[in-house]
């Protein structure tokens, strides 16, 4: 079975509570004796999943990043297709609630939307295959868990996914700087799609087209952009704002 490791509490927290079955072993770093502690070493035994109290090093060599003390092995995540997710949509009644990313390659940002989307209560979050990060240990650890509620969607051709989108009702907005209208100006309360363009660069010719409205977010600093992952947050509160007015 193909294995991937999951490491910082948050993460691994949320893996023990939604798919524990993923969980082969757990490793934990010497020296720690809470209560946070026990408690997750009291689940793994009830759940018979061996877990391993060892020296930094040795959580050190198995992931790259500030592991918080506590690494995960887990069997692979099954990942949605757009089939799934267009067949979920239809099933579910309730009005779309969708992010789009187009080309997000930081894993740190995709893990920052993924948290704020889980917030905000999207229900998927969708990627082209290429020129993208995926969901890697590091963006699973600054997700804090949210990697393990959020379906996370990565489609072979985003342009005919966003098609099938608008062939669905799914009203597609897209953030980009040189937009006439504002944030304010949108309307998020019905099926919706925010669409984001990658670092630097934002929303790609072909993607920006099929938007069915481009939006700004108002900079009254010396700055001109914000990081995708802020730009993002600002922009998924206003649509739940709306949504729950």
């Amino acid at each position: 079975m193909s294995q991937e490791y999951v490491f910082g509490w948050h993460a691994v927290e949320a893996v023990l509570k939604r798919e524990p079955e993923r969980l082969q072993q757990v490793w934990i770093q010497t020296g720690r004796q809470d209560k946070r502690v026990r408690s997750i070493t009291d689940a793994l035994d009830g759940l018979g999943v061996r877990w391993q109290v060892v020296h930094r090093r040795e959580l050190d060599s198995r992931v790259s990043g500030v592991h918080q003390g506590v690494v995960a092995a887990v069997s692979e995540s099954r990942e949605w297709s757009e089939s799934d997710l267009l067949a979920e949509l239809d099933r579910s009644g309730k009005p779309a609630f969708l992010l789009v990313l187009d080309g997000v390659t930081d894993p740190h940002n995709l893990g920052a939307c993924m948290r704020t989307a889980d917030a905000v209560g999207v229900q998927a979050v969708v990627v082209p295959k290429d020129k993208s990060a995926s969901l890697t240990p590091v963006a699973r650890k600054v997700a804090c868990g949210a990697a393990e509620t959020v379906p996370f969607v990565r489609v072979t051709n985003l342009a005919r996914f966003l098609r099938s989108l608008q062939d669905q009702g799914v009203w597609l907005i897209g953030a980009a700087g040189e937009a006439s209208g504002t944030l304010y100006q949108a309307d998020f309360k019905g099926p919706v799609a925010l669409v984001m363009g990658a670092e630097g660069k934002g929303l790609r010719r072909l993607t920006r087209e099929h938007c069915d409205q481009l939006i700004n977010i108002p900079m009254l600093g010396h700055v001109d952009s914000l990081n995708v992952s802020v730009a993002t947050g600002v922009c998924l509160y206003e649509a739940l704002r709306q949504r729950l007015a």
